[in-house]
Formats: C-alpha cells, sequence, structure tokens
C-alpha cells in the first residue's frame, strides 16, 4: 500500500516538478538508500534482476534508488537527467504471473537507461510486453503478488502509466496527478496497450470498443488477489486506496500553483484526520486510508518504510529522502543530482536488526515513539522541525546559487549540506533515543497493537 503524487508546471510555486512518494511495506523490511555510478557494459551481456534475467544495455546512467534491501529493483528512485519515478500495487482482472520482472525492477532498469520521461515510460511498456510482471513483491511473503502503476517524471513533464499484467495505459498529467493501490485511468488517455481495447471486450470486462473504460473494466469486483497475511488472502477494498487517493488529491489542490518541496512533504505525513482527532491520535488507532501509513496489527500490517520527495528543476534535482520508515517522526534530508551525488556512506539494512544500519538506527527510534505516539512526539518534533527548516533554508540558497551558475564551489557547498544532513539526524536521532528510553509511557496502545508489533520486534531481533 503506496502512494505518489506529482504537480508540475504551473501548479508548483517555481514551475519545476515536484514528485513525492510513499513507500508502505512489511515492518523489518528495511529500506536502503542506494547511489550507484553509470557504467559501460559488455555486448550481449545480461542483468540479473530480482527473479529473472533481461539483456543489459550498453551504457547505464548514475541513478539513486530507495529500494527494500533484498530486490533489485526501487520503490522509487532517479537518475542524472532528472528522470524520477514511484510505483503503486494495482489489482486487475488479468492473472498475477509467478514470475517475471517486479514493478520495482522495471523502475530501476528504465532509470538506469532513459533520459526521458517518455522514453522510460516506452521502456517499461516494452520491458513489460517482453518478459511479464509477476513474482512475489514481499520480503518473507510468497504470496503477495501484484500489478503496477507508476508516476514517471522529468524536469519537462510527468505521465501516469497503469497496468493489468502485460496490458497497459497512460496519461499525461497536466498540473497535479495522485495514484494509489487502485486503477484510476478512465477514458481518456494518452498511449494504450495495441490490444487493450480488444482483449477488453473479447475477455467481457467491456461491453463494446465504444463504451471501454480502463479501471472501470479492469478492477475486479470481489477485488480477490490482494493478500494481506501469508495464509489470509483478503479484499483489495481494505488497501482503502480510493480513501488515500482522494485525501492526497484534496491536500494537493488545496496548494495547486504554489506547492513547494515542504507542502509534498506534509502530505506525505498526513494520517487523513481532522485536527480535533490528530491531538488524540495514537499509532495503535492507525488507519488504512492514512498517507503516512502505521502498522497495527495482521489486518494493517504494513508501515511506510520510506519516503522522497524530489524537485526536479532544469539544471538541479533535489531528492528530500528519509532513509528511515514513518514520515511523520522523520525528518527528510537533502541528496543533490546529478552532481554531487550521495556522498555519505550510509550503512545498510537488511532483515535483522543491526544498531550501525542506518535504516535501524532509525526504525528503534521509530517504534519507540509509536510506544506512546502523542506524548514522545511532543518530546522532540519541535527540535526536529527546526532541523528541517535549516536544510530547508540551506537548499533554498543553493538552488538560487545554481539558478546563476554551478560551480566546482557550488557542488562542494551541495556536498556538504547533504553530509551535515544526514550526520546531524543520525546523532539527534541517538540523542532521542536515550532521552525517550527515559520517559514513562503515559498512554499504554491496545493490546493487539503491541502483541503485533513484539512480534515483529522479536523476529528483527530488536530489544524496544
Amino acid at each position: 500500500m503506496c502512494d505518489t503524487v506529482v504537480a508540475v508546471g504551473k501548479a508548483t510555486k517555481d514551475g519545476s516538478v515536484i514528485l513525492g512518494k510513499n513507500s508502505n511495506r512489511l515492518p523489518n523490511e528495511a529500506h536502503n538508500i542506494e547511489y550507484i555510478k553509470g557504467k559501460k557494459h559488455k555486448a550481449n551481456s545480461k542483468v540479473d534482476c530480482t527473479y529473472i534475467s533481461v539483456p543489459q544495455v550498453e551504457q547505464t546512467f548514475d541513478v539513486l534508488l530507495l529500494k527494500p534491501f533484498w530486490m533489485f529493483g526501487c520503490e522509487m528512485g532517479a537518475n542524472e537527467h532528472g528522470v524520477t519515478i514511484g510505483n503503486e500495487a494495482v489489482y486487475s482482472k488479468e492473472p498475477i504471473r509467478d514470475t517475471g520482472l517486479l514493478g520495482m525492477d522495471l523502475m530501476r532498469l528504465a532509470l538506469e537507461r532513459e533520459s526521458t520521461a517518455k522514453k522510460a515510460l516506452e521502456t517499461i511498456t516494452t520491458l513489460l510486453e517482453k518478459y511479464g510482471q509477476g513474482g512475489p513483491c514481499s520480503y518473507n511473503m510468497t504470496k503477495r503478488n501484484y500489478h503496477n502503476s507508476f508516476i514517471i517524471a522529468d524536469k519537462e513533464e510527468a505521465w501516469v502509466l497503469e497496468t493489468a499484467d502485460k496490458y497497459w495505459i497512460a496519461e499525461k498529467v497536466k498540473d497535479i496527478r495522485s495514484i494509489s493501490n487502485t486503477l484510476t485511468i478512465e477514458k481518456e488517455y494518452d498511449f494504450i496497450h495495441p490490444d487493450l481495447i480488444k482483449h477488453a471486450v473479447e475477455k467481457g470486462y467491456s461491453k463494446s470498443t465504444k463504451e471501454f473504460s480502463f479501471a472501470r473494466d479492469f478492477i475486479p469486483k470481489f477485488r480477490v488477489y490482494h493478500a494481506l497475511s501469508e495464509n489470509s488472502p483478503r479484499s483489495h477494498k481494505f488497501t482503502k486506496g480510493s480513501k488515500r487517493l482522494e485525501c492526497t488529491t484534496k491536500l494537493m489542490l488545496s496548494k495547486k500553483g504554489k506547492i513547494t518541496p515542504k507542502d509534498v512533504m506534509d502530505v506525505l505525513r498526513n494520517h487523513n484526520i481532522t485536527a480535533e482527532e490528530e491531538k488524540k491520535w495514537s499509532s495503535s488507532r492507525a488507519k488504512a486510508k492514512s498517507p503516512c501509513h502505521h502498522a497495527t496489527n495482521i489486518a494493517l500490517p504494513d508501515q511506510t518504510a520510506g519516503s522522497s520527495v524530489s524537485h526536479i528543476m532544469k539544471d538541479m534535482q533535489v531528492h528530500w529522502v528519509t532513509g528511515s520508515s514513518i514520515p511523520c517522526i522523520s525528518t527528510y534530508k537533502p541528496i543533490y543530482l546529478p552532481k554531487p551525488g550521495l556522498q555519505t556512506k550510509l550503512k545498510p539494512s537488511d532483515g535483522t536488526y543491526n544498531s550501525e544500519g542506518f535504516w535501524w538506527i532509525n526504525e528503534k527510534f521509530q517504534r519507540l515513539v509509536n510506544l506512546d505516539y502523542r506524548n514522545r512526539m511532543s518530546s522532540f518534533k519541535e527540535e526536529r522541525d527546526a532541523l528541517e527548516e535549516e536544510f530547508l533554508k540551506k537548499t533554498e540558497e543553493i538552488i538560487k546559487t545554481a539558478n546563476k551558475r554551478i560551480t566546482e564551489e557550488t557542488i562542494e557547498k551541495m556536498a556538504q549540506i547533504s553530509n551535515e544532513a544526514f550526520d546531524q539526524s543520525i546523532k539527534k536521532v541517538s540523542e532521542w533515543i536515550k532521552k525517550i528510553e527515559k520517559m514513562p509511557v503515559k498512554v499504554k496502545t491496545g493490546l493487539i497493537y503491541r502483541n503485533y508489533w513484539n512480534k515483529q520486534n522479536r523476529k528483527a531481533k530488536l530489544d524496544v
């Protein structure tokens, strides 16, 4: 369960393209930040994706990947040319394959190979038609397979691409667009698989070619494909994709014409409740309708494992990343592309607690906060906001300088700001952990919630 939003052109304050995404995954499914330099490859070589291998291209680009630790692909990513992609799990009437390319694999392959959003869209659809999409999509869950939708952006434009097995349909974004865990493109589109409408009629999804509507015709009536746990398939409707889609769209529209990266951060931190409800809200009361996702039990097992906001401008990009779960608790840090790229050396994390792993250091903090969310948030939130505001102000100054001319001095300054942001963030998290560990739990979470998280902590060998 994820959410992706984008604003282009006049919808943003500075006329840039801004894309944001929350990646929702199972607890202990660590989300790493990787920066991979492009390189030349031998002729006729192959690239090993998560489950299958495909032919490699002669030259790949520099890519920034935000990804579950165990797979080849990424949940969100960007390349040196500004192509930036986020994806969503979707379900359709088409069967789900046992193996193939994951939607996340398709994203990485497109980012490594293409210099524009339009070309990236074409690469994804070409690979999709040739190899199909399939295979388990979650860590240690062999039955959680799904199809994918994407928002693909660059410094000029953005596209929504939605799929049903090898079939696909695409729509160019006019100003603001959100996607979630449901199909959204109806009768208006810009590109389409040549056999999609014919296939829909032949299968009885559409009554006729004239009455074709992709989302209406391909969303399964009973939506039985979504498995919320290994042994308990549950209806797709429990993902509440339409509720989160409604929420993120409304929030983005409220800022239309003046959207900034900070506004998109606020969207991704939203719990889809009223201000009055927020005062009494706790993690154990979380619902699937919330863009900022908190796992509560086996019926709502996902949390937002990583979050990013990409500010794509003419001559540079700023990718604001948490590198941690739960954006309402986390701090966004800047990474600048195409130069200097990610300079900070982040210790990777996997499915077991590692006291040096960047994601796990933050994850221990998140879980301590969630034990008494309202009281513990108040102990550090003001300091967190001030720290993030400092990063934003420094980045605004860098953007002003870069708009005039990007010099070696500017690039060095970018690296310095980014490095300091990660260093200061992890230093503060370590301080906040020590502070929170001494705080008593004033408002206990529910028993079901505590049991669920105790089980996850035992699996991860994490003591909180």
